[in-house]
């Protein structure tokens, strides 16, 4: 990653995420604003799906339509990017597929209840954080603060660099500082809706004023975007009624990313917003 977000601008923005169908790609600084009261978040990302190291046929990341596999994009350097970024994803899914079965067994459901729920392989993006110099009321953050749209992120942070910050029940923000060899499980809107709010999403941000330069790599894991999201069985009761009307999964990430990117937009779901994503 380092190598990559060190490249000129003008070779990265050959590929930007806009310029393809599905959302995967170069995300230039300021491309996002997922506050409405920042005016842009200060980072770079680079977005892909799931793609083995030798190309085949891959059945679990179609667009919706069922019809195309879904390509990533590709820089030519650095050497072994490609392969780095691969295995990686493929560690961390391993890591998402045995806690979509965990969170099923703590809400006292089989095992397998969510199996058929998450066919579609989720998109990772790796993040570059250059440091903050201007003024802290200048609105522009690393992001904003916001809670990740589907059901749980698995963050790698740098150790060493303190950024991420969450919001607690008291309000007030405090530091997610790095722990060496560990990982963030931070929970999305989704889960927490599905789950009548034992699960919560947490709103979060990430502010670099380190003085260096700060990277992550989250892996956002959701849904299949035509399941339908209300409070379980299991977690309603008459103690604890439900509290979130049945949503679409696909349309809430979709109008979710719309308000991110603040007009023409391709969801990570390969489904087309306002128009043809470019």
């Amino acid at each position: 990653m380092k190598a990559f977000f060190a490249l000129p601008t003008e070779t990265k923005m050959k590929l930007h995420h806009r310029k393809g169908p599905h959302y995967r790609g170069y995300e230039p600084l300021l491309d996002s604003n997922i506050d409405p009261a920042n005016r842009g978040d200060l980072y770079e990302g680079f977005v892909i799906g799931k793609e083995d190291l030798v190309p085949k046929e891959d059945e679990d990341n179609k667009a919706d339509d069922d019809t195309t596999v879904i390509k990533n994009l590709w820089p030519s350097e650095p050497a072994e990017f490609r392969e780095a970024f691969v295995n990686y994803y493929h560690a961390a899914f391993g890591v998402a597929k045995d806690l979509y079965r965990l969170f099923a067994l703590a809400l006292d459901l089989p095992e397998t209840y969510f199996d058929d729920k998450f066919k579609r392989c989720p998109i990772m993006r790796g993040l570059h954080y250059p440091p903050q110099t201007g003024p802290e009321d200048d609105r522009i953050i690393g992001i904003g603060a916001h809670s990740d749209f589907e059901c749980f992120t698995i963050l790698w942070q740098e150790p060493g660099i303190q950024a991420l910050q969450i919001l607690n029940s008291e309000k007030k923000w405090i530091n997610a500082t790095p722990i060496p060899g560990t990982l963030v499980i931070n929970i999305g809107d989704l889960l927490s809706r599905w789950t009548n709010g034992i699960f919560r999403s947490a709103v979060h941000r990430a502010i670099n004023r380190s003085g260096i330069r700060r990277y992550s790599i989250p892996l956002f894991n959701g849904t299949d975007p035509h399941v339908e999201v209300e409070p379980l069985p299991t977690c309603v009761s008459a103690e604890r009624p439900a509290k979130y009307e049945i949503i679409n999964s696909g349309e809430y990430v979709r109008k979710r990313v719309q308000e991110m990117y603040q007009g023409s937009f391709t969801s990570p779901n390969g489904t087309t917003g306002n128009d043809d994503g470019q």
